[in-house]
């Protein structure tokens, strides 16, 4: 393909080799042969009349699929899987006449999409663990490192960076939790016939109703799945879609959540993501170091989280038994959903793989508003000296506004030494900077990211590496 035509950037610029392949035409069509062979098969087993060649010439011209002929078949018959059919028969010629025997289109359009889906879906599954992993690795090695926390981006409490991490893995957590039981829930449509009913077999197999139920099961086994749906109209059910879109959306959720919780960090340098020694920040600030890698999981996060509405909305809008309004809406936000939600994961192993902290950076920015945390603190401890506690909360209060006025004005926080100065506390300002200790601060947050690697410990052995590193 030339400079002069449209690529979606989604292939040219984002997705794995393997998410492009999956969805690519030899992907979808050889299925669609496999899924004619399969067919083939299990009639000629089950004593129709195909004979063992023409399973074999099928079986033997899956992958010489000549598109030209294909691509001038269909500008005749105006009907995709009618001309892969004719193609087809031109390559197993002795076959040609018992191709996609008692089948309708969506015999193959349906479970090659469902074989797709879930070969897919197992894909993102290992990219979701990969950066699992990454984000274990970065919790465990900074959880007991404090950091300022944050409510309404506002500073609060300290927490640690490890612990802040593990918000992250939660989210992701829930992805796998839920990719799993849309994976769980996958089902074969098998070969069912134009409106469901399997008339066409009942007709072909003599009444044989046993016979149609083994076919359906030997062809459903032959591409790893377990069961047919129960009852179906034309297709699978389109709420299927709608599931996977959801679980695609619920990825770019947690993979937004993290990248902006990590370009807020960026503006005040406490955390980096990875930055090349000649990458260029921008091309009139030579000095500027963006979080672009964030920036683009957000932006691609967006995409994917609006194209999700497109299978709910297809779902609805079903009549009876088919209609074909599902079709060009699917072709284009089914693949470009899971390629996606590929670009995502894989720009968030990046990040994850490399994501910096600037120790110096965090420990001067909590130190800054750690003596208005550390008031409660301060106060027991005037307590124990026989202060009197409301008096003391009201010296606290008075002194913390004057203290961040002056803050307000580019000057340094002088709260201790206000402190320090006060009678009624009774603390020397060494007394007082001894009780600055940021650990003192974190609550349980080191356990707490213990634990919770610990939990999820069986899930993170089965991480496998993904498909190598990313060109962003």
């Amino acid at each position: 393909m030339g400079n002069d035509v449209y690529r979606s950037p989604l292939a040219s610029r984002y997705a794995s080799p393997y998410m492009l392949h999956l969805f690519s035409p030899d992907s979808r069509f050889q299925t669609w042969r496999r899924l004619w062979t399969a067919l083939a098969r299990a009639q000629h087993e089950l004593g129709l009349p195909v004979t063992a060649e023409q399973v074999a010439e099928l079986e033997a011209h899956i992958t010489d699929i000549d598109y030209d002929t294909a691509a001038a078949r269909e500008r005749e018959v105006r009907h995709d899987v009618m001309a892969h059919v004719y193609a087809y028969g031109k390559a197993a010629p002795t076959a040609a006449g018992i191709i996609h025997l008692g089948a309708t289109s969506c015999y193959v359009t349906d479970n090659a999409d469902l074989t797709l889906y879930r070969d897919g879906l197992r894909y993102l599954r290992k990219q979701l663990l990969a950066v699992l992993v990454n984000l274990a690795d970065f919790a465990r090695r900074y959880a007991a490192t404090p950091t300022l926390g944050y409510t309404h981006y506002q500073p609060a409490q300290p927490v640690t960076v490890g612990k802040r991490a593990t918000l992250w893995m939660q989210d992701f957590l829930c992805d796998v939790e839920e990719l799993d039981q849309v994976l769980a829930g996958l089902k074969f449509l098998g070969c069912r016939g134009t409106t469901g009913t399997e008339a066409s077999f009942m007709d072909l197999f003599e009444g044989d109703e046993e016979k149609i139920d083994e076919m359906n099961r030997r062809i459903a086994a032959e591409f790893g799945f377990a069961e047919c749906f129960a009852v179906c109209g034309q297709t699978y059910p389109r709420k299927v879609d709608s599931r996977i879109l959801n679980c695609l959306s619920g990825i770019a959720q947690s993979a937004c959540r993290m990248a902006n919780d990590i370009r807020l960090l960026q503006h005040d340098r406490q955390v980096e993501e990875p930055f090349e020694d000649s990458q260029i920040g921008s091309s009139a600030m030579a000095y500027k170091r963006n979080p672009m890698r964030c920036e683009r999981i957000c932006s691609l996060s967006r995409y994917l989280m609006a194209d999700a509405m497109n299978a709910p909305m297809t779902a609805a809008a079903q009549w009876m038994e088919r209609t074909l309004d599902d079709s060009a809406n699917r072709r284009i936000s089914m693949p470009e959903g899971f390629l996606c939600a590929d670009a995502v994961l894989r720009l968030c192993q990046n990040v994850t793989a490399g994501l910096r902290v600037n120790e110096t950076v965090v420990d001067r920015t909590l130190r800054e508003y750690l003596p208005f945390m550390a008031t409660e603190d301060l106060m027991m401890e005037a307590v124990k000296r026989g202060g009197d506690r409301q008096q003391l909360h009201e010296s606290i209060r008075r002194h913390s506004m004057a203290a961040t006025a002056r803050m307000k004005e580019g000057q340094p926080c002088d709260l201790l030494d206000r402190l320090a100065g006060d009678p009624a506390f009774g603390l020397s300002r060494q007394e007082l900077e001894d009780l600055m200790e940021p650990a003192r601060y974190i609550g349980r947050c080191p356990q707490q990211v213990v634990r919770f690697l610990e939990s999820c410990a069986p899930l993170l052995r089965e991480a496998q590496a993904a498909d190598g590193g990313i060109t962003v």
